[in-house]
């Protein structure tokens, strides 16, 4: 059976297949299989709202079952920023290594233990007929005040997640992805994927 990451993000895509492996009554597809589909803007007030746009309309442009994710670094220190804004943090078409800056710029000033934070992942599937499902995986930790590790993507050098003492970044993509709120969040996910038949 077919599925769609409704993502053109390889690093997002590379990760959610891995996860996905398990799975092996599904072919897992991605929108890199389908270049001539736009995606619908980014015009919800929450990650939920978002990812849920995303897999309904790529769900019903496709006639595929689509699974959307939406993911953010939240900061409290910071009223909730880089939040659903996260991607474009340091303008619309911000690298993460401009992000990264941004966000080492407005916690300058802010100590331990402030420095808290939390990756907050929505994953969303669709069919062409309409949402099937709507799930949230956390992941918290700390934000440190400088970057570490090589690996990873997004906000990864910078954030430790509590009793590993490595920034994701740092640590191997296997293990991240057994530890992290995108892991958490598909987890809630495994009866209903598991159900499915062609």
């Amino acid at each position: 059976m077919e599925i769609i990451i409704a993502s053109r993000n390889i690093h997002k895509i590379r990760e959610l297949r891995s996860m996905l492996k398990e799975y092996s009554h599904l072919d897992v597809l991605s929108l890199l299989d389908f270049p001539h589909y736009k995606a619908p803007e980014e015009d919800g007030d929450s990650f939920e709202k978002i990812v849920c746009n995303k897999a309904i309309h790529a769900a019903k442009e496709l006639g595929r079952l689509a699974l959307a994710d939406d993911t953010g670094l939240v900061v409290p220190a910071l009223q909730g920023a880089p939040g659903i804004y996260s991607a474009r943090y340091a303008g619309e078409h911000a690298t993460d290594a401009e992000n990264r800056h941004k966000l080492l710029q407005d916690m300058h000033s802010i100590l331990d233990p402030e420095r808290q934070g939390y990756f907050e992942c929505w994953i969303a599937i669709a069919a062409p007929q309409g949402l099937k499902k709507c799930v949230r995986g956390l992941c918290e930790g700390t934000i440190l005040n400088e970057e570490r590790g090589s690996r990873g993507f997004g906000y990864d050098p910078l954030f430790v997640k509590y009793e590993y003492g490595k920034t994701f970044a740092q640590i191997e993509e296997s293990l991240k992805n057994r530890i992290s709120h995108r892991r958490k969040a598909l987890d809630k996910l495994h009866v209903f994927l598991s159900s499915l038949t062609p």
